[in-house]
């Protein structure tokens, strides 16, 4: 029996349109963890491409993917940044009961 091999899962693969964007995003702040949410937004930007990111924020490309990596606890401007560059917003409203 021949060796199984596993290619990892990267959902920046799937990341594809607008929209998938966008409830990509609303669904890691939704689940209310800031580390889930910058890893999120780091995905996102890989699936984008990051050095048009890079480029378009005025910040180094490898700063953003380490900024990004949910293993870091990034300014919020740099974030708010990348969001900018990536089309998309935060919004704030009432909890839905």
């Amino acid at each position: 029996m021949g060796k199984e091999t596993y290619t990892p899962w990267d959902s920046a693969e799937l990341l594809d349109d607008e929209e998938t964007i966008v409830e990509y995003l609303k669904a890691a702040l939704e689940a209310n963890e800031p580390e889930l949410f910058v890893k999120a937004v780091g995905t996102v930007a890989r699936a984008t491409g990051m050095t048009a990111i890079a480029h378009e924020t005025h910040l180094g490309r490898q700063n953003l993917y380490k900024a990004l990596s949910g293993e870091r606890n990034p300014r919020i401007d740099t974030v708010m940044k990348v969001l900018d560059a990536l089309g998309v917003q935060l919004t704030v409203a009432p909890k839905g009961g």
